[in-house]
């Protein structure tokens, strides 16, 4: 008989902004060949899956909102052997929907609410709903799927009383028929970039945990000739907004060549993007494991990153890129942030002056995305968590 799998999520293709919809989207592509897939999701309705409105309680703090798509949600999982939610925004339905159905329940922890602490800003009071879900969700869950071995470690260190046993590390992938090296440089031409010039990309959200700021500081200190460009739509929150812009106001009076797309561009123009950069930027200071890091590297670039959380066991520091050591701990310490932005300047333009490195860096980036972060692999691994949460379920 067919193993049949709920799938519960907050994001699901089209209507993706972050990793955890990425993974989700490839994820159940790649399972559906071998077990029977539902899919949950909330927002607007799509095809191949059931979408729920984030609309009750009318008003309400966006994580009450959220709490009552997640038991709309559970309410539609139809009879299934198994039921795996993604992120804290599915993880109250997923554990719901696991009671209601009398079936395991599989977490897989894209990131952790307890190393997101300017979540508040954004949130308020939501905040501690969303941690709640998340830790209650956790030590209930039949099992739990990190996403790279830092971030096992992260979630046994912030649940104590979690079973080692019960987690297990499931990374990430990447479609290398989707990235792939595009040199052509019309996208590039059309924002004003000039092809011919080192250039640094960065990809993702107006957010702390992306460290932005951080990335736009330490570009005062890049060789002169380096454009910047950045991929980066709307702030998560006023303050990181204010920040932004003044790091940017900051930038602009000191250098040129520095850009700002605020839109989200098509899959293909952003390929393009990446193939052309010299450097993918990745200042993050908390990344479970980076999926950019891995499309980028897919695209032939090579990638300077920040050394937290997975992004080590993407990035193969001096062979696929460049690693800079970060240290939460000290992130409200001026000193330490000052020598953490000038590291990652120095680190990229060690790879802006030495263009064939950089490029060689590249090529082993595209190597080491298709020999180690295959979906078709995943997926396997993925369904053999769940066959050892249905042994884990039934010994209990």
């Amino acid at each position: 008989m067919t193993m049949r799998v709920s799938i519960l999520t907050r994001e699901y293709p089209p209507f993706i902004y972050g990793g955890a919809g990425v993974h989700v989207g490839h994820l159940v592509t790649h399972l559906r060949p071998h077990v029977e897939v539902d899919v949950q999701c909330m927002g607007e309705p799509r095809e191949g899956a059931t979408a729920h409105p984030e609309t009750f309680p009318v008003g309400a703090n966006p994580a009450l909102r959220v709490f009552g798509a997640d038991i709309d949600m559970a309410a539609s999982v139809p009879e299934v052997d198994i039921v795996h939610s993604h992120t804290w925004y599915a993880n109250l339905a997923g554990l719901v929907a696991g009671k209601y159905r009398s079936v395991p329940h599989v977490v897989t922890s894209h990131s952790l609410e307890p190393h997101r602490p300017w979540k508040a800003e954004q949130l308020g009071g939501g905040y501690y709903l969303s941690s709640w879900a998340e830790k209650t969700a956790f030590l209930d869950a039949t099992a739990v799927i990190a996403v790279s071995s830092g971030m096992r470690r992260d979630v046994l260190a912030s649940y104590t009383d979690l079973d080692p046993d019960r987690v297990f590390v499931v990374r990430n992938g990447i479609d290398t028929t989707e990235f792939y090296p595009d040199p052509r440089p019309e996208v590039l031409t059309k924002l004003g970039v000039d092809p011919s010039k080192p250039l640094v990309v960065f990809v993702g959200r107006v957010t702390r945990q992306k460290g932005i700021v951080h990335l736009v500081r330490a570009a005062r200190q890049f060789d002169a000739g380096t454009q910047l460009l950045l991929l980066a739509g709307a702030a998560d929150t006023p303050e990181i907004a204010a920040e932004f812009d003044e790091a940017m106001t900051e930038l602009k009076a000191v250098r040129g060549d520095v850009y700002h797309v605020e839109e989200m561009l098509p899959r293909e123009q952003v390929r393009q993007i990446m193939t052309q950069a010299t450097v993918f930027a990745c200042p993050s200071v908390y990344e479970p494991l980076g999926i950019v890091n891995l499309e980028a590297m897919a695209c032939e670039t090579a990638v300077v990153a920040s050394a937290v959380g997975g992004i080590p066991e993407v990035v193969d520091d001096g062979k696929t890129g460049l690693l800079v050591a970060y240290d939460p701990a000290q992130a409200q310490d001026p000193a330490a942030i000052e020598q953490f932005e000038t590291s990652f300047a120095e680190a990229v333009n060690q790879l802006t002056r030495d263009e064939p490195r950089a490029d060689a860096m590249g090529k082993a980036g595209r190597r080491r995305a298709i020999d180690e972060f295959s979906w078709d692999t995943i997926a396997q691994q993925t369904i053999d968590v769940y066959t050892k949460a249905i042994e884990l379920y039934q010994s209990r």
